[in-house]
């Protein structure tokens, strides 16, 4: 049976066609391809949000989180499930596996909240469930004005541009963020009530009662139908002042005589003030939010069209500016690995043609490379990936590796040619003798692959792609190098004849060069001994080296853009917590270079949505210029370093300077995030102050901040329940006086330009200021006398969480952190747990989130797949070679790429990281290459009676011109990407580093020890099964 090289020789037109076809279903896959920065690594997430109109945190997370959380982790597939119970909102988060359909998911939650609604509390408001996308913004849009009110312009955003951004295709949601929405606020003086006898629950029924619109029938005559609708909305101020609540001796009492309606805002505690220019304005916000696995670039091209036309259409009482495109580093990271790509082919070419110095044979294994490069993209379109930074950057790593298998034919058949065989002899026989050598390295290199396509969470989701990508064009090459070269060889070499004059004049270096080599070889083999001394030294290196490196998730990369949280005190007053604000966002105007004007912002999260939420919390967003715009030649970490140095000088609040992670999971916080999970609430509270004292010690954490805090001011209503009852008043009636005049609960809708809102009845601001100003609060008997809320309460001070959360159905805290300055990630996880275990009972529980559980994840699997890889190439190797001793001398050379690769971390001040760490598996396919082309023709060497030293330095001398090549090709195929410059290069570099490293280092021990050590453990003899069988497997092919 002719083999598939001879078949190509022999029909060059199918040959051709085979590679033509595989080009144009890489190009017709292209164009079908979406665009992002990473693959999709947010899990999916379900959100189940319950609002319960004065219940305090823990009424709340005993009544309505509890139960929820209990009945949803029956759910499938649940990763995590997170809460937190604040006053008067539960909010559930519940995180699925990575691979879990969302909607499913979604419908399997309703289900399970569906039935657990009667073990609810009954006032509860229905439990909402959301299905939530990726978190991250891909824009931020700004509109001001110096003459409309907040309410004005978040009505303006809802109408004109929240309608018109949310069409676009992949947008999952279009959030105005930290608008005021309008609506009626009914103001109560609670003494001009107790005068007339009224009560905030009469209010709230005249307002039922007052404010409808029912459709009233119709009038049908004999030639006509009218249709009747009794107009009973409420509309204006002047409606609501004028509505009758009740009548006492044939008088109306209207609500003006009780009290002022004014059109306000629903949440009138929250602000986001842009420093623009030499005033501070309060503006809107608006951010576009992608669906998971949306093309993102796409989405922020047609944002941009409809931007310039909102802009066109816009009232001039409105400034709209655009204030950041997210986007903006994804199209750097993608430039600069599309010149990387480019940069790479050029000095693979130019490598080939230096070792070839002949055009018609330096194009042979070129062609390789447009034909296994462009049918990744049919590869991907198939599997459903994205064209991003990593599957990018695994097509610049390919191309090292896919004119491997092509240079490896061409040189043995551009021997052969040498020698005197005509180029189609030479291209049959030379092709058949490398078969097995390629279909060996083209196998293991895919094999190395394959445990990273097992791997869970955001490693295995982000390297996947990357794996495939790398894997797929290196099986694709092995079958170009198998067909289309050796066609191509046959017909584009010639017959000896001589050679050009530059091979002339360049031949007696490399033939210097190789007999340095092989004297070098030889004085080398006489003390073979010392391989095993390089090999224990290189293992020695690698224990040493890997513990001292830090090590992280992923370097930080330089995105021109600064978070800055900031937290006062429980009990701090939202004005109090705007002027903080203020006066921070004067010190970035005034002391942060570089920072874009109109592009600095100051929010006093008063609200979440339509969520009430503390307003002792605020976020400044700092914007810089481009690195290459900005005049002072700060870094981003630079500025940010200026602001730790300044977060002293805030003295009211706790100041938390944050850089955002490269890879974006849903969770921008401070990269420690440690889960301490207590079996009771009691045992939590009691507990948490003694912990968070050592953790303040710590000298290698900083920024330090519990999400539970035991220091929010109450007041405690205790009730006198007998005196109620003897008045006829219930419990029931006392906490819903007290709610419908001091919670701020809606007590109806109004309708106002066409669009719905709320009304909120609530004490005047004056009349609530004061824990004393309940004594004027009254509540009417049955008789319908007024007795005062003194007579019936007593209050008590007291401090109580302002939040209680749940980690995993147990009450929790989850402490924030960031590493010291010259401390890495897995330096404060490991300080966190020594301090745990030193503090926490046994009865306690820990966990990880956010970025330190990707990394702890990321790392642990790693791990794991390196060793697989390693196992699984010890067995493809050993089934290809019918030989257990064979695998285990090429897999020598493993220890010293390792060794390699930490050495080039360690001196170019690299982490370890999942980039790093990714480069170091690669490693063992790149480098087992080179063992697997000696050893493989040793043993062909060693059949024709050679000795196993004879044959080991014979195979070393024979291919080290195609191994010197294909290892240059490789390293500097990486070169680009280790050498990368741009601000967002920082994640791959690391990646770029290792495999050139571990390449330079390993490439040149490799040519000495792997000799060294075959003449020691090759047996003698191969078994002649073995040597019949190869030659019978390559006839066959």
């Amino acid at each position: 049976m002719a083999s598939l090289s001879k078949i190509s020789i022999t029909r060059p037109v199918l040959a051709a066609v085979m590679s033509v076809l595989i080009l144009l279903l890489g190009i017709v896959g292209y164009f079908f391809l979406g665009t992002r920065e990473y693959p999709v690594v947010d899990s999916p997430v379900v959100t189940i949000t319950t609002v319960y109109p004065g219940a305090s945190a823990d009424v709340i997370a005993s009544q309505v989180t509890k139960p929820l959380e209990e009945a949803i982790a029956e759910a499938n597939g649940i990763r995590t499930i997170k809460s937190v119970s604040r006053e008067q909102v539960s909010v559930i988060s519940v995180e699925f596996n990575l691979n879990t359909d969302l909607e499913a998911a979604a419908s399997d939650v309703r289900d399970k909240v569906s039935k657990s609604r009667m073990q609810l509390p009954t006032d509860i408001e229905p439990p909402v469930v959301e299905k939530s996308g990726p978190s991250e913004a891909l824009v931020f849009l700004i509109v001001q004005s110096k003459t409309k009110s907040l309410e004005d312009i978040t009505d303006f955003v809802n109408t004109n541009i929240k309608e018109r951004l949310q069409s676009i295709p992949g947008v999952r949601l279009v959030n105005v963020y930290v608008g005021r929405k309008r609506s009626m606020r009914l103001r109560m003086d609670p003494v001009k009530m107790s005068a007339y006898g009224l009560t905030p629950a009469d209010i709230q029924q005249a307002l039922q009662r007052e404010n409808v619109e029912l459709p009233s029938g119709r009038i049908e005559g004999q030639n006509a139908e009218v249709s009747l609708r009794t107009k009973g909305r409420l509309v204006t101020e002047e409606d609501f002042n004028n509505m009758i609540i009740s009548q006492k001796n044939g008088a109306m009492i209207r609500f003006k005589d009780i009290g002022t309606a004014v059109m306000s805002s629903k949440n009138e505690r929250t602000s986001m003030i842009t420093f623009s220019g030499p005033t501070a304005n309060f503006s809107v916000g608006t951010n576009v939010s992608p669906q998971r696995g949306a093309n993102s670039l796409a989405i922020v091209d047609e944002f941009n069209k409809r931007f310039e036309e909102i802009k066109k259409t816009a009232p001039k009482d409105y400034e709209i500016t655009l204030g950041k495109d997210f986007t903006e580093p994804v199209r750097n990271s993608l430039e600069e690995v599309e010149e990387s790509l480019f940069l790479a082919f050029m000095l693979v070419s130019l490598i080939i043609f230096i070792f070839l110095r002949d055009w018609r044979s330096t194009i042979i294994p070129l062609v390789a490379i447009p034909v296994s490069i462009i049918s990744a993209f049919f590869i991907m379109y198939v599997a459903n990936y994205s064209i991003n930074v990593l599957t990018l950057l695994g097509l610049v790593l390919a191309i090292g590796l896919v004119v491997d298998d092509a240079i490896v034919v061409l040189e043995n058949i551009y021997s052969k040619v040498e020698a005197g065989m005509t180029p189609e002899e030479a291209a049959i026989k030379g092709s058949d003798e490398i078969f097995f050598a390629v279909i060996s390295t083209t196998i293991t290199l895919a094999t190395v692959f394959l445990p990273i396509l097992f791997l869970g969470g955001v490693t295995g989701q982000l390297f996947r792609e990357f794996a495939v990508v790398v894997s797929g064009s290196v099986m694709v090459s092995a079958f170009v190098a198998l067909t289309l070269s050796p066609m191509m060889s046959a017909y584009l070499l010639k017959a000896h004849t001589g050679h050009n004059w530059l091979y002339r004049k360049t031949e007696p270096y490399f033939i210097a060069f190789n007999n340095a080599y092989e004297r070098s070889l030889n004085a080398f083999l006489r003390v073979r001994w010392v391989a095993f001394i390089l090999l224990a030294a290189s293992f020695g290196l690698t224990f040493c080296l890997l513990p001292k490196l830090p090590s992280e998730l992923a370097p930080l990369e330089d995105r021109s853009s600064i978070g800055i949280a900031v937290i006062a005190p429980e009990g701090t007053s939202f004005e109090s917590m705007e002027a903080s604000m203020k006066e921070i966002g004067q010190y970035i105007k005034d002391s942060i270079p570089d920072h874009k004007d109109d592009i600095t912002y100051a929010v006093t999260a008063g609200a979440l949505g339509d969520l009430e939420q503390p307003v002792n919390s605020g976020f400044h967003w700092i914007f810089l210029e481009k690195p290459e715009h900005r005049k002072s030649k700060l870094t981003q970490a630079q500025v940010y370093d200026k602001l730790v140095a300044a977060s002293g000088r805030f003295r009211n609040v706790l100041f938390i300077p944050i850089q955002f992670p490269t890879i974006s999971t849903g969770d921008n916080t401070q990269p420690v995030q440690y889960v301490v999970q207590a079996p009771g609430l009691k045992e939590l509270t009691d507990l948490m102050p003694k912990l968070m004292e050592e953790v303040y010690k710590s000298k290698k954490l900083v920024f330090s901040d519990p999400d539970f805090k035991i220091n929010r001011p109450e007041v405690g209503i205790s009730i006198d329940r007998d005196r109620a009852a003897q008045l006829g008043i219930s419990t029931e009636e006392i906490g819903r006086t007290l709610q419908l005049a001091l919670s701020g609960r809606r007590y109806g809708y109004f309708i106002y330009n066409d669009r719905q809102y709320e009304v909120i009845g609530q004490l005047d601001r004056k009349d609530r200021s004061a824990p004393t100003d309940l004594r004027s609060l009254n509540i009417k008997t049955p008789k319908g006398e007024m007795v005062s809320l003194d007579n019936l309460v007593q209050l008590k001070d007291a401090i109580s969480p302002s939040a209680i959360y749940r980690y995993d159905q147990a009450y929790s805290a989850t402490i924030s952190a960031t590493p010291a300055p010259g401390v890495s990630l897995g330096e404060a996880i490991k300080e966190m747990d020594q301090i745990t275990k030193k503090v926490l009972p046994k009865d306690f529980r820990t966990s990880l989130a956010g970025q330190s559980r990707d990394y702890a994840e990321g790392s642990s699997s790693l791990m794991y797949a390196f060793l697989f890889a390693i196992v699984l190439i010890y067995l493809v190797l050993a089934a290809q070679f019918e030989s257990l001793r064979d695998p285990f001398i090429i897999l020598l050379t493993v220890p010293m790429a390792l060794a390699g690769a930490l050495m080039s971390l360690w001196f170019t001040a690299q982490t370890v990281n999942i980039f790093s760490q990714i480069g170091i598996i690669m490693l063992i396919g790149l480098i087992t290459k080179n063992g697997i082309l000696i050893v493989e023709f040793a043993n062909h060497t060693k059949q024709e009676g050679a000795s196993p030293l004879e044959a080991a330095r014979a195979s070393a001398v024979s291919r080290f011109r195609p191994i010197l090549m294909t290892t240059l090709a490789m390293i500097l195929g990486t070169l680009p990407i280790a050498l990368s410059l741009g601000a967002s290069s920082g994640s791959r570099k690391s990646l770029g580093i290792v495999v050139v490293g571990g390449l330079v280092f390993a490439g040149i021990l490799t040519l000495y020890v792997i000799p060294a050590v075959y003449s020691y453990f090759s047996a003698h003899k191969k078994p002649a099964a073995h040597a019949r069988k190869t030659n019978e497997s390559i006839a066959a092919v």
